[in-house]
């Protein structure tokens, strides 16, 4: 169980090995079991859908945001199998968290209309933001000059905040209403209703590069900043995943205008000929280590693994019987967390309370390897 003792969150992270693995059967929803490629179950996961997970950048630990109000955090041990540490709570669901780049302190995002920091090691949380509307992101700024927390909203705003002030350094109003977002110093990417992307350079302070026109049809889901593969690491796009089963790869400044393509994923052919079954994209993550390799999770309940400058697709997962909600890499990129459970994208009626969410971890590191010859 959850304790609420103080623990070390430094470190540097650990190999992975040694797997067993639970399945379980369950004739519900979209497949027919809850781990259908027998991966770890992290153990206590929250008791509503998973909006987030993040592990940290130093060390093996998970943490997980929920519709049940509260973040979560697990240590990741070198047999794959997981300890819960300690657990935080807001006044309404939290849409997002993110880790302080030192890996003590985690951030919350929540419906509550606030942002918290959580520090781990004395296990104490305080408000570090404040929106009028939902917050829906936050992430972690790390610059050579400042450092500071970014909040986008369904207020309209985008705001960054000292830590150590109760207002904002900085508040730009957004088109419309925060979806998504990304930061990958010093670019930071946001998605809005109605389509809008606008990408931000962060260096000295944050300010509006440009607006670009979606090369996506259908509403914003998820936006993952990617880095260039082949030179100095540098952010130089993103990938953008929409609620019609297609994700858009594109350079802020491509090289050639073909750099910039897009790809169906989360389809399936459906009962009539002709017909496919679309579901949303609800994830998207870059391999830490090998910057061509992404991953993509959707409502379909299956993950695929993919590698952008092969446009390839490596691997695509068995189908779980509820969509998978969110996913990350650990530091070393061996490990692969995928959360799954019901987004509500089918309606009401399809909701099961028998159904619990679930985090799983699958040893990945053999799975995910740059196509030769490129």
């Amino acid at each position: 169980m959850f304790s609420s003792g103080a623990t070390s969150f430094g470190g540097t992270s650990t190999g992975f090995s040694g797997f067993s693995s639970v399945n379980s059967t369950n004739n519900l929803g979209l497949g027919n079991t809850d781990n259908p490629m027998k991966d770890i179950e992290v153990q206590s996961p929250p008791e509503d859908t998973v909006s987030a997970v993040r592990f940290s950048p130093k060390a093996d630990f998970l943490i997980a945001s929920s519709w049940a109000n509260d973040v979560r955090c697990w240590e990741v041990q070198e047999n794959g199998q997981t300890i819960p540490k300690a657990q935080k709570t807001h006044a309404g669901p939290i849409l997002d968290c993110a880790w302080h780049d030192d890996g003590s302190k985690v951030f919350t995002a929540s419906v509550d209309k606030q942002c918290k920091v959580w520090d781990l090691n004395a296990n104490q949380d305080m408000q570090v933001a404040q929106h009028d509307g939902p917050v829906k992101t936050c992430h972690w700024v790390q610059a050579p000059n400042y450092s500071c927390l970014m909040t986008g909203s369904w207020d309209k705003t985008l705001k960054f905040w000292d830590l150590r002030q109760s207002n904002p350094i900085l508040t730009l109003q957004l088109p419309e209403r925060c979806y998504c977002a990304d930061v990958v110093y010093p670019m930071a990417i946001v998605g809005t209703a109605q389509r809008g992307i606008i990408c931000y350079q962060l260096e000295n302070q944050p300010s509006e590069y440009k607006r670009i026109e979606s090369p996506l049809k259908y509403q914003n889901r998820c936006v993952s900043i990617f880095k260039d593969s082949k030179k100095n690491g540098q952010p130089v796009g993103f990938a953008l995943g929409s609620v019609e089963g297609r994700v858009a790869i594109h350079f802020i400044q491509p090289q050639n205008p073909k750099d910039n393509f897009t790809f169906k994923c989360h389809r399936s052919n459906g009962t009539t000929a002709n017909i496919q079954d679309i579901y949303a994209v609800n994830n998207i993550a870059f391999h830490p280590v090998h910057f061509c390799l992404l991953s993509t999770v959707g409502s379909d309940g299956k993950f695929s693994f993919w590698d952008k400058d092969a446009r390839t697709k490596l691997k695509t997962s068995e189908q779980l019987n509820l969509p998978i909600t969110s996913c990350c890499f650990n530091s070393k990129g061996n490990i692969f967390a995928y959360a799954s459970g019901y987004d509500w994208s089918k309606g009401h009626e399809y909701y099961n309370p028998q159904v619990k969410p679930k985090i799983l971890l699958r040893s990945c590191a053999d799975e995910l390897k740059p196509r030769k010859g490129k």
